[in-house]
């Protein structure tokens, strides 16, 4: 049986006036509406689709090609589009919304906001169903990543400390507010890379490669900006971290202790409003 709340891909068994009608391989058949069906290369019997599978109102399986911006088993930030008796209606992306309960709310929330939520299949209705309390949706076992490792993260709360992170679907990471070298908000999503696991198991994050391999790669970004801009750039130890960000993607102090590794080697000549390649 095909996956619901899942990308599923099929293969076109028939066709009627509504539609076509879909095979998972072991019997079964899922209508795609006709509005959904490809128009260009027209699609013909055999060939295999990637759909959407979710329910219909009274509870058959139906496909769609509308991308949905979260699967069941994933994390997302959504968009509150309406709120009535039954619960929160989140935008994912398709013509028919998202049930947020009330039961699966965080905080209370109104149109047009957004909140992280995670996509379950509700063991009573079998639909996919969000809820915001995220946290018993993490695995609480021991994380196995490797300090530089890198990891897709969703921004999921501010803290006092900087931002707590969803690592990979599966752990909480924080990215500390000394590590934040650009804005950053709830619901985006970003590259991150393993700065430490703590011997409690918590997981710190950073927003640029660390340890040596990330500080000689800055060091070849920077020789190459140089030699890209005719052997001098704008910045210096004196920049702004704004500056140096839109240039480099890297904090104010990363950018510091790279061109002053490159002075030491004699690669480049430190002036209060440039860098330069030295002379030959």
């Amino acid at each position: 049986m095909a996956d619901v709340g899942r990308y599923n891909r099929l293969t076109i068994a028939r066709f009627a006036d509504i539609g076509a009608y879909l095979s998972d391989g072991q019997g079964n058949e899922i209508l795609l509406p006709k509005r959904y069906l490809p128009r260009e290369p027209e699609p013909e019997v055999g060939d295999a689709l990637e759909v959407f599978v979710y329910l219909d109102s009274e509870d058959r399986p139906i496909a769609t090609t509308e991308r949905a911006k979260v699967q069941v088993g994933e994390f997302a930030s959504l968009k509150v589009v309406e709120i009535n008796k039954i619960g929160l209606f989140l935008d994912w992306g398709l013509s028919k919304d998202l049930l947020l309960p009330y039961s699966e709310e965080k905080r209370p929330l109104k149109t047009g906001d957004y909140c992280v939520v995670h996509v379950y299949l509700d063991r009573h209705s079998g639909r996919p169903t969000a809820s915001a309390k995220v946290d018993r949706f993490l695995d609480k076992s021991a994380a196995h990543y490797t300090p530089g490792q890198a990891v897709d993260v969703l921004i999921a709360e501010a803290t006092d400390l900087g931002f707590k992170a969803i690592i990979n679907n599966q752990h909480w990471g924080l990215l500390h507010k000394n590590e934040l070298f650009k804005f950053v908000r709830r619901g985006m999503r970003e590259q991150a890379f393993i700065r430490e696991i703590r011997p409690d198991g918590k997981i710190s994050l950073t927003l640029q490669q660390p340890g040596r391999a990330g500080a000689e790669s800055l060091q070849e970004q920077i020789i190459a900006a140089l030699k890209e801009n005719g052997g001098v750039l704008m910045l210096s130890d004196k920049s702004s971290p704004h500056e140096i960000e839109q240039w480099f993607k890297v904090s104010k102090g990363s950018f510091k202790k790279a061109i002053g590794a490159l002075y030491k080697q004699g690669a480049l000549v430190i002036h209060p409003d440039r860098i330069e390649l030295p002379e030959a």
